[in-house]
This record gives C-alpha cells, sequence and structure tokens, in this order.
C-alpha cells in the first residue's frame, strides 16, 4: 500500500508540478530559440492580471531561468533574489528558489541536503499565495501556485516515506488544482495544468483501482486529451514549453511506448541545457532504448567524465546509467575485457547511491556472471548469481533469469 501510495502523490507531483515549468521556457527568446512563440515586443497587455503572464517579467527572467535548468545556481538563485525583493508579496519568487532547490536534489532522490530550503521556501509561497487566495477566492493564478507547491512537497515526501506529510500534500494539490483548472483562454501556460490532470487521472485509477474513491471526487479526465494538450503546450507556450515536453518524454517512454518521439524531446532537452544531468541522462537512455547503443555509449561516457570531474549535479546516479550503457556496448562488440571493467564501475556507483535493488545493478551483475560462466571461472559466477537473488525481489525478471542460468548451466 505504501508503494501505491508513493506513486499517487508522485502522480499528483507530475500533476501539480506543471507549475514547474511555468516560469522555464523564456530562456527560448532570449537564445534565439523562437519556434513557436510570438515575439516579445508584439506582446503588451495582461488583462488577467497575473504575474505569471506577465510578458515584461518573462524577458527579465530569462537568463535566470535558463540558468536554473543548466545547472548554474548561483546566476539563477541571484536573479529571483532580485525578483523577490521586486515583489515581496508574490508566490513566484519564492517558488522558483524553491524549484531551484528541487533541481539540486533531482538527479539524486537520495540526496537530501537541500530538503530543507526546498520545504522551506515552498511554504512561503504557500503561505503567500494562500493571502492571495482570501482576497481573492477565484484567483487561478494563486490556486496555481498552490497546487503546484503542495505537489512538489507531495512529491518529496513520498521519495522520503513520510506517508502522512505525503497525503496531506497530494490532497491539497488537487483540491488547487482542480480551482485552477479550465482557463484555457489565458492560453497554453495554465493548459499544461489540465494536460496532467486528464491524463493522470484516468492512468491512475486504470493501474492502481485502490485509487479511484479518491479521483472518484473529481471530473472524469481524458487521456488522449491530455496528451493532445500537452503537445499544444509544447509547441505554444511561452513558460511550459520544455515542461510539457519534460512530461511528453517520460510518457512516450515508459506509459506509451512511443521510444523515437521520447528520444527526439530528450535530445532536445540535451542540446538546450546541456549542463543538466537529468535530461543528459535520459537522453543517454533513450540512445540506448531505440538501439543507437554507439551514440549511447558515447554520450554516457561523457556523463562518466563530468563525475570525475565532480560537475554540478552528476553523480554516483547517473553513473550507474551510464556504465551500464558502456559496458553493454563493448559486451556486443565482443570487447569483453572492457565490458567487464564498465559493469563493476556500475555496480560500484550502485553501491555508493544504495540502489542495488535497481535494474542497472542487477543486470551489471548478471551479465558479469554470465560472462565469467564463458571464461569458466564458476567461482566468480556463482557469487555474481547468487548477489542477483539476495538483492533482486524473487518477482524481478533478473532474478528469474538468474535462477534460469545457474539451474541450466548447473553453477
Amino acid at each position: 500500500m505504501r508503494n501505491i501510495l508513493c506513486l499517487l502523490v508522485f502522480g499528483l507531483g507530475l500533476v501539480t508540478g506543471g507549475v514547474h515549468a511555468q516560469m522555464k521556457e523564456a530562456v527560448r527568446t532570449t537564445a534565439g530559440d523562437t519556434v513557436g512563440a510570438e515575439p516579445l515586443e508584439e506582446v503588451v497587455d495582461n488583462p488577467s492580471g497575473y504575474l505569471l503572464l506577465d510578458r515584461g517579467l518573462q524577458f527579465r527572467i530569462t537568463e535566470y531561468v535558463n540558468s536554473m535548468y543548466n545547472f548554474d545556481f548561483a546566476t539563477a538563485e541571484r536573479g529571483f533574489m532580485v525578483m523577490k525583493h521586486s515583489y515581496p508579496d508574490h508566490p513566484l519568487p519564492d517558488f522558483l528558489i524553491g524549484l531551484s532547490q528541487w533541481w539540486k536534489i533531482a538527479p539524486d532522490m537520495e540526496n537530501e541536503r537541500f530538503d530543507k530550503r526546498f520545504i522551506a521556501y515552498m511554504d512561503s509561497s504557500i503561505h503567500k499565495a494562500e493571502k492571495l487566495i482570501k482576497q481573492d477566492p477565484e484567483n487561478k493564478e494563486a490556486a496555481f501556485f498552490l497546487a503546484g507547491a503542495h505537489g512538489f512537497k507531495g512529491r518529496l515526501y513520498s521519495e522520503r516515506k513520510a506517508w502522512t506529510k505525503a497525503t496531506f500534500s497530494g490532497k491539497n494539490a488537487l483540491k488547487y488544482l482542480e480551482m485552477s483548472r479550465g482557463e484555457e483562454e489565458l492560453g497554453p501556460e495554465l493548459l499544461l495544468g489540465d494536460a496532467l490532470f486528464n491524463y493522470f487521472s484516468v492512468w491512475i485509477p486504470e493501474n492502481y483501482p485502490l485509487l479511484k474513491p479518491i479521483l472518484a471526487l473529481f471530473p472524469k479526465g481524458d487521456k488522449q486529451l491530455g496528451l493532445q494538450q500537452l503537445e499544444d503546450v509544447s509547441k505554444n507556450a511561452f513558460y511550459a514549453r520544455v515542461e510539457a515536453q519534460y512530461f511528453l518524454f517520460r510518457l512516450y517512454s515508459a506509459e506509451e511506448k512511443k521510444p523515437y518521439e521520447a528520444l527526439s524531446i530528450t535530445e532536445y532537452l540535451h542540446n538546450k541545457y546541456p549542463n543538466n544531468p537529468y535530461f543528459h541522462r535520459f537522453y543517454a537512455r533513450q540512445l540506448y532504448s531505440v538501439g543507437r547503443s554507439l551514440d549511447a555509449m558515447e554520450s554516457s561516457m561523457e556523463i562518466l567524465k563530468r563525475i570525475e570531474a565532480k560537475q554540478t549535479g552528476y553523480e554516483a546516479n547517473s553513473g550507474r546509467y551510464a556504465a551500464f550503457f558502456v559496458g553493454q556496448y563493448y559486451e556486443r562488440i565482443g570487447q569483453t575485457k572492457s565490458a567487464k571493467q564498465y559493469y563493476q564501475k556500475a555496480i560500484a556507483f550502485g553501491e555508493e547511491s544504495e540502489t542495488q535493488e535497481s535494474g542497472y545493478y542487477l543486470y551489471s551483475l548478471l551479465n558479469l556472471g554470465k560472462i565469467a560462466t564463458k571464461e569458466n571461472d564458476k567461482a566468480a559466477a556463482k557469487k555474481y548469481f547468487k548477489d542477483v537473488k539476495k538483492y533482486a525481489k524473487r518477482k524481478h525478471p533478473a532474478h528469474q533469469e538468474a535462477r534460469d542460468f545457474v539451474k541450466k548451466n548447473k553453477i
């Protein structure tokens, strides 16, 4: 049940995390990448009065948003603090500073170093948004920030197994998300929340029927409409374009079984934000998933070099992916010695990040066991397969494969 709750809050984090990109795609204008966006000088009015939709502000914070997603946090947070001075009573600056902490956590969810700062800024954003919504109960912008901040907090609490806090945050996220929906006339920025709600309000009960009663209190969603809306946002939004792309590549990869569409998006994101380890890692993963093993190897080798150089955000979690992909490449071309070396690196990274139950760790052990068997080193093979069975749950495919291989080869 705990895993189900974690997934629910994770889904809510995805649903409400749409705010996360609301400040994001300003980058494209300054960088000269303006596909699908109108020139700023042609859009001068903001009838809603919402700061989120203020085009002048979007232009002014472009550099800082760009820096955040490219992992230059010092530049980003310096700019966000200036904005906080200019708009001391608005939830947006605190949300952005909190979001900057989130991206420090994202590459390695086991890292708790930034948790307190993240929670503090999200709480401050919630406090200021609550004041706005008390003054105006119909304030869609305030509801949007409340949904986003509670959603992100819920996601973190679920990662930390703080189930009561996660549930509370998740319920608040859903409540405020519903209040912020249905404002398509305000443009594709606020359409992102509708898109994610449409998709996940169907996906969650489809995959976890026990959660149906929770979502029965809300309007029925439409998964295909949600995907169409995400595509619309990814092409036409100003802030939210990249956020929509983020959700699309995750959905296309894991749920919709469209690996080439996912690859196209991750390639764009990696090229746009080359120092973002999260996008870098998923780009390598998608290259691997579509069989572009040489490209996956080269991208993974770059990840490993950056880890060695201690570049911001590159750590053992990314190394576990990268080393496995490199090991796979060398094994496929018959360079067994190099393959073994990188599988051992994947294992070391897995132990460093304490992710011994992950697939990359388990299959590195499994592949080393098979290689040892071919080399007639049955003692080593026996140890590798024993470790697979030690760390993998009995129903895990790696556990089953290890049992079958041991039985077949009488190890």
